[in-house]
C-alpha cells in the first residue's frame, strides 16, 4: 500500500512539468487565464497556441489532470485488482477483475457497489456506486504510465476498447460511468472540472491532430 502515495505523486510532478512549459493556460505570460489544480481550463484557453501539435499536447495535458486523477486511475489499473480512495490504496475486501471487468463469481463489483453512491450513517464517507460498476479492460490500464503513453495508448484501437477518436471523445463527453469521477460521493475527491470541459477539451485535442508528447 505504501507505493501508491509514492507514485500520486510523481503523477503530479508530471503534470506540473507540463504546466512549466508554458504550453497551457496556467502560463499568464501567454495571456491565458490562470486556472487552479481543481479547475479545467475551456479549449479557448489554448487558442493562442498557434502550432498544432504543441497546442494538441497542451490540451492533452489538461486532460490529463482527469485521467490522471485517482477516480479515474482506480479503475484503471495495469494488474486485476483495482485501488480505492483519494491515495489509491489497495481495495478492500480484496477483488479480482472477472471475465468481464465485473468480478469473480461471489465477489462481483456488484455485490457491494449498487446503481448509486450510498453515504455512511456514522462517518463522512460513502460506498461508491453506479450502473454498471466495473474495472476498464486489461489493455486499458494506465497505473504508472506517463501522459505520454496514456495519450498513445487512448488512441490506439487494441488499447482503448476499439474505440475510433470519435468514439473516445463519446466515452469521455457521455458515458455515465466516466461522469461518476465529478461526483463520487462523501470522503472523495472529484477529478478537476466537470465532464462537460473535459469532452469538451478531448474534442480540441482530436481537432488538433490529437498529438501526443513524447515522454
Amino acid at each position: 500500500m505504501s507505493r501508491w502515495p509514492v507514485f500520486v505523486t510523481g503523477l503530479t510532478l508530471v503534470v506540473s512539468g507540463c504546466a512549466k512549459e508554458g504550453q497551457g493556460p496556467q502560463s499568464s505570460a501567454d495571456g491565458l487565464r490562470e486556472v487552479g489544480p481543481n479547475e479545467l481550463a475551456s479549449p479557448a484557453s489554448f487558442a493562442g497556441v498557434s502550432d498544432d501539435s504543441a497546442r494538441a499536447e497542451a490540451v492533452f495535458a489538461e486532460m490529463f489532470k482527469v485521467i490522471g486523477h485517482p477516480r479515474c486511475l482506480n479503475c484503471h489499473p495495469v494488474s486485476d485488482s483495482p485501488t480505492q480512495g483519494d491515495e489509491m490504496a489497495v481495495h478492500y475486501p480484496p477483488v479480482e477483475r472477472g471475465p468481464d471487468g465485473r468480478g469473480v463469481v461471489g465477489m462481483e463489483c456488484s455485490t457491494c457497489h449498487g446503481a448509486e453512491n450510498v453515504a455512511f450513517l456514522v462517518s463522512e464517507r460513502s460506498l461508491p456506486g453506479h450502473e454498471p460498476w466495473a474495472l476498464a479492460p486489461r489493455s486499458m490500464g494506465w497505473q504508472g504510465l506517463s501522459m505520454g503513453e496514456v495519450c498513445r495508448a487512448m488512441k490506439d484501437p487494441s488499447k482503448n476498447g476499439g474505440r475510433t477518436l470519435e468514439a473516445v471523445h463519446e466515452h469521455h463527453a457521455e458515458d455515465g460511468l466516466v461522469g461518476w469521477a465529478w461526483h463520487p460521493g462523501e470522503g472523495r475527491t472529484p477529478a478537476p472540472g466537470d465532464q462537460a470541459t473535459f469532452g469538451a477539451l478531448t474534442q480540441a485535442w482530436i481537432d488538433a491532430g490529437a498529438s501526443c508528447t513524447t515522454n
